[in-house]
Parts: structure tokens; C-alpha cells; sequence
């Protein structure tokens, strides 16, 4: 069996090199990343122990594998992330860019994913920088990304900066995963729903009602309404399908547009329940990154330029925008925040006392820490108060198609009796 010379570091980040047997130098690979190495180099420990990196030839285009998976892959927050952290890890055991870029590559399952690197490889290969090379890539690689491995190239920490991208990835992941995980359940409980009511009212409630078409009686106001809306969901509930996307592809488009963008974002911030949430998040949002940018040697005036384009409200930007200007004509940052009034006063406080201080970066991480545990609180009372509104207003609507159904029968009992 051939044998491989390899080198490589740890999960803690040491030199780590070593001599390992396997059939071709893939499995080799593949069972060095299972034992926790990330490879720098690997190559053939003695001469005419040479192995291909695939399967056998044999059988020409027929026998080979097409991998469609491949071609409809996706590129994750999770998987940037990853190799954030791996970059950092990489770059604190002073192994060059190309070699950290090399030995990630060979780790990156995600075939689109490992293009993109391998193109920014080349990138940085031909002598152009790590930041230029991924701003080439701004779907995968923000402004926001970008701008702070620029920072730490110019001051020599990209160490550091690496590390502070990967816990800023990670914690955005981990509030996108609590929102989501919040919504989750009475999203489901919404669609069971509207299935079971939807099917009672096409598929059961005409059969049932056919009980009552030679009964002479007078029906309840509530079971003709039933059935009613029973005949005219089973009969054309096509339209009610087109007029529901039509109402949502209508919403999207007045939405999307500078007047209405403006309208529902300002609604938003004020709605009953989910107004302050919207701005808890906001005010996380750029209290980190703020703080994470200026930390990593971004200049002031660059930072509040790239924290307003990872907002997504044209109201709260148009404040960062009026503040940015403010800033450039002497101001500090607290007093057109505060002036705006869509920043809560603690917010502002804390900014003024931190410039004042000389200590902005940590304050701002404060407010950031601070807002984090509050928006958590809130969505746990969020889901806390949903979810039994939503069985209460599931419990009325089977209440009252019961009720619509049992009353012409009793009435109808009351008359043969």
C-alpha cells in the first residue's frame, strides 16, 4: 500500500507532520480531515509509490458517476464562517496565505464553494491581496468582510481580524437561527390550520349538509354562512388561490418601491409586538458590527458606510446616512443618533460616554451584549404568546363549524321527536 508524507496543523492550531499509509493520496486526504488535520501539504513518501486522485478508467463515460448535487449547491453563512475560523487558526500558526487558502481547499467539500477559493488562490498567487481577491465575490464576501481583511492586511493583524469576522459570522447565524427557530412552530401550527379548515370546508361540510337539503326546516344564520362559504370555497377556490398571489406579488412590488419601502419600514419600527423587536435587532446588529469594524482598524467615517448597507430599514439608514454627515462636519456619533430619536436614549448614552472614554469599541460591545440578551427574552415571550393565540383562534373556528353542523341536527331531532 502506497505511503503519504504529510503536513499540516490541529484543531488548536499547532505544526503537526507526519507519515500515513492509504490506497490513493484522496483517501489519504480523507482520512487525515477525519482525524481533525487541516493539510498544508501531502505528497508520495518514496518514489514509484505514486497513486491518481480518483477511480479506475474503466468502462469509459458510461461508468463514470455524474455528480448533479454539485451543480445545484449552495454556499452557506455556515460554511463562510467555518472557513473563517480556519483561516484564523491558519493564520495564527504563521502559515502563508496561499498555503492556508491550499489547505482549506482540500477540506471544502461544497464544489462551488471550493471554485470560488481556488480562484481567490490564484487571485493572491498572481500578487493581489487576500481582500482585493474576495471583493471579486461580493455575494459571498460583503463590504463588510472585505473592508476588515483589508484593515488587517494594512496593520498586520489579519490574525486577529480573521478571528473577530468568524465570532461576528457566527453570531449572526446564531440570531438568524433563534428568529427562525422562534417562527417555526406557529408557522406550522398556521398552515395545519388553514389544511384542516380548508379541507372540512371543501371535502366535508358538503357532505354533511346534504343531510339537510329535504329536511324542512329553517336553518341557523351561523350553518347557512358555513355553507355558504363552503359552496363557494369548493367551487372556486382557484380564484382565491390566483387573488392570494396576485394580493402577495402586489404587496412585493409597492414594497419594493421608495415610497412604500419607506412606509412599511417606518410601520415596523412602531407595530404593536414586533416593533420592538425589529429595533432591539437593529440596534445589535449595528452596535457589532460598528464595534467590530472600528476594533479591526476601519476608519470611522468607512465604517458607518458599510454598518448602514447591513441594516435592512431605509429608515434607520437614512438616520446613519444624516449621522455619517454630521460626523464629517465635527459631531460626534451620540448626537445625531440621539437627535434622530429612532435610537433608544440608553443606546446614545452609552456611545457619548464610550467617545468620551476613549473606549467606543467596548461599549459599543457592551450595548451589543446587552441588546442580544433582551432580544432573546423577547423572543421567547414571542413564541410564549403566539402559541396559545393560535391554538385559542384554532379552538373558535373548529368551535364554530361544529356548532354550525349540531345545531340543525338537534333542531332537526327536536322536530321528528
Amino acid at each position: 500500500m502506497p505511503v503519504f508524507e504529510w503536513k499540516g496543523i490541529d484543531a488548536k492550531g499547532k505544526n503537526k507532520k507526519g507519515i500515513t499509509d492509504a490506497e490513493t493520496i484522496r483517501i489519504a486526504k480523507e482520512k487525515l480531515k477525519k482525524s481533525g488535520l487541516f493539510l498544508t501539504s501531502i505528497s508520495a513518501a518514496k518514489a514509484g509509490a505514486t497513486a491518481t486522485d480518483g477511480g479506475s478508467s474503466e468502462g469509459g463515460l458510461l461508468s463514470k458517476e455524474v455528480d448533479f448535487k454539485k451543480y445545484f449547491q449552495k454556499i452557506s453563512q455556515s460554511e463562510v464562517a467555518i472557513m473563517t475560523r480556519l483561516l484564523s487558526n491558519l493564520f495564527g500558526a504563521n502559515i502563508p496565505v496561499v498555503d492556508s487558502l491550499t489547505a482549506i481547499i482540500d477540506q471544502v467539500e461544497n464544489e462551488q464553494f471550493k471554485k470560488i477559493l481556488s480562484q481567490i488562490r490564484e487571485e493572491v498567487n498572481e500578487g493581489t491581496s487576500l481582500s482585493e481577491a474576495m471583493a471579486k465575490f461580493p455575494k459571498l464576501f460583503p463590504p463588510l468582510y472585505t473592508n476588515m481583511v483589508k484593515a488587517g492586511e494594512s496593520s498586520g493583524s489579519l490574525e486577529i481580524v480573521m478571528d473577530r469576522l468568524a465570532e461576528y459570522t457566527e453570531n449572526q447565524m446564531a440570531l438568524r437561527s433563534k428568529l427562525s427557530g422562534a417562527m417555526t412552530y406557529p408557522a406550522i401550527m398556521m398552515i395545519f390550520a388553514v389544511l384542516v379548515v380548508g379541507i372540512l370546508m371543501v371535502f366535508v361540510i358538503p357532505k354533511i349538509t346534504k343531510i339537510f337539503e329535504d329536511a324542512n326546516i329553517t336553518l341557523p344564520l351561523a350553518t347557512r354562512a358555513l355553507i355558504g362559504f363552503s359552496d363557494i370555497l369548493a367551487s372556486y377556490w382557484y380564484l382565491f388561490v390566483v387573488l392570494f398571489i396576485g394580493l402577495y406579488f402586489l404587496f412585493r412590488r409597492w414594497k419594493n418601491s421608495k415610497k412604500g419601502q419607506r412606509r412599511w419600514d417606518k410601520w415596523m419600527l412602531k407595530a404593536p409586538i414586533f416593533g420592538d423587536l425589529t429595533r432591539m435587532i437593529a440596534v445589535s446588529r449595528f452596535a457589532k458590527t460598528l464595534s467590530t469594524l472600528l476594533a479591526s482598524g476601519v476608519p470611522l467615517l468607512s465604517a458607518m458606510d458599510i454598518v448602514k448597507n447591513i441594516l435592512d430599514n431605509v429608515v434607520l439608514i437614512k438616520v446613519l446616512e444624516e449621522a455619517r454627515v454630521a460626523i464629517r462636519e465635527g459631531e460626534s456619533i451620540a448626537v445625531p443618533l440621539k437627535r434622530s430619536g429612532e435610537f433608544p436614549p440608553i443606546v446614545t448614552h452609552m456611545i457619548a460616554i464610550g467617545e468620551k472614554s476613549g473606549q467606543l469599541e467596548e461599549m459599543l460591545t457592551h450595548v451589543s451584549k446587552n441588546y442580544d440578551v433582551q432580544v432573546d427574552s423577547k423572543l421567547n415571550a414571542l413564541a410564549s404568546l403566539l402559541e396559545p393565540l393560535l391554538i385559542i383562534a384554532m379552538a373558535v373556528v373548529v368551535t364554530f363549524i361544529v356548532l354550525s353542523i349540531l345545531l340543525p341536527i338537534l333542531q332537526l331531532n327536536q322536530q321528528l321527536g
